[in-house]
């Protein structure tokens, strides 16, 4: 029992307290007035749950806002695939004319590797790798 419901007990009692000392004809007004503090208890309650649930829902908006979106879209992927072949003709050559099938080789690893690197941050699950699950409302 906490002191919130302590209080009302204690207002209870006085309300009987009164009515036994002022008789019958005031006990109308007496019951008015200790339902009065119910309602107001009550209200107080109901107000505390809906902030504390309103504050929930905030957070949870909060959360889904921050949490990574996807901003990828076909233009950036074709963008990103056009610098990828500009840049493998200088690349093929300089590996080539410097250190021959290595040299080219390592220029194309490299190309290969940044593209395998650029499609698994758009693709969260193209290699085998899961989104994390979302919680789900039914589970309330």
């Amino acid at each position: 029992m906490d002191a919130r419901d302590t209080e009302l007990k204690k207002e209870l009692d006085a309300s009987l307290q009164a009515r036994r000392e002022l008789g019958e004809e005031y006990e109308s007004a007496l019951v008015d007035s200790f339902l009065e503090k119910v309602d107001q208890r009550i209200d107080g309650v109901v107000e505390r749950r809906v902030r504390r649930q309103f504050a929930e829902q905030q957070m949870t908006v909060a959360r889904d806002s921050r949490s990574p979106q996807a901003t990828d879209s076909w233009g950036e992927r074709f963008g990103f695939g056009i610098v990828s072949l500009v840049l493998a003709v200088p690349l093929s050559a300089i590996g080539g004319g410097v250190a021959d099938l290595p040299g080219l080789l390592v220029a194309w690893l490299g190309i290969v590797g940044v593209n395998v690197v650029q499609a698994a941050r758009n693709n969260p699950g193209l290699f085998g790798r899961r989104k994390p699950a979302r919680d789900s409302d039914w589970d309330d």
